[in-house]
């Protein structure tokens, strides 16, 4: 039997074990994915060794403080500055980052030019996962931070021009997933209009208080479902290639 995870802080509202847990029972695999609650990341290699982990995902708040206990990291992963997969390999861990592959499918369905200017809600781990894709893409963009040191404008500098004149708005904060649903990041939803596009990154609920407001302003919407399905996919492959899963 293979073991495999979720490493957080509070996950009551992941989809993960669900979607692995299916995986493995189509493709009969020995295998099980379980959501694993630390408190305190320094902890992550006891809980490793007691949890008998061949590999695991990592999400909210963790997905840059849990790298300095890490053996290795991947090109992508040291680029981006946060992991989200990991592989135990040999008494070894190697951090990955995934949520590359996820963001980029997603962009894939939005209609976005050389012309489109960004703006990223949110600083951590998902955010500088979607800066670094935005960057890739050549895409400009601004970070918007309730603290001024870590972002380009604050919640209160977000004028109703500056919305208007940047039709990509990303939420990269847990701001309305489950439980909290009627919550959204603080914005002036009336400068949102038709050319806007908004996608947020929480799954769960599938249509968010954000997604929500942007509609009813007549903006395009994506959810996070189809990053969390394509950067599940990607951890598993590689651990598959890693640890030579056939």
């Amino acid at each position: 039997m293979l073991y495999f995870g979720l490493i957080g802080r509070s996950l009551s509202h992941s989809f993960s074990r669900n979607f692995f847990t299916a995986k493995f029972e189509a493709e009969q695999r020995a295998a099980d994915y379980t959501l694993i609650e630390v408190e305190d990341i320094s902890t992550i290699n006891n809980v490793i060794a007691k949890q008998g982990l061949a590999g695991f995902n990592v999400t909210i708040p963790y997905k840059e403080s849990i790298i300095p206990y890490l053996d290795e990291l991947s090109a992508e992963a040291k680029g981006v500055g946060a992991v989200n997969c990991v592989v135990v390999r040999d008494g070894k861990t190697i951090g990955h980052n995934t949520d590359i592959k996820g963001i980029e499918a997603s962009l894939g369905w939005l209609t976005i030019d050389e012309n489109t200017k960004a703006l990223v809600l949110g600083t951590g781990g998902a955010s500088k996962a979607v800066q670094y894709v935005l960057k890739k893409m050549g895409i400009e963009f601004k970070v918007v931070s309730r603290d001024a040191e870590r972002g380009d404008l604050t919640y209160e500098q977000l004028t109703a021009d500056i919305i208007q004149e940047h039709h990509l708005i990303i939420n990269a904060t847990p701001v309305g997933t489950a439980p909290n649903i009627e919550e959204a990041p603080a914005l002036d939803y009336s400068a949102i209009g038709e050319k806007h596009q908004l996608f947020d990154l929480v799954y769960n609920p599938a249509t968010t208080e954000f997604l929500k407001r942007g509609e009813a302003q007549g903006a395009n919407t994506m959810n996070g479902i189809l990053m969390l399905q394509t950067q599940a996919i990607a951890s598993w492959h590689i651990w598959q290639r890693e640890l030579n899963i056939e």
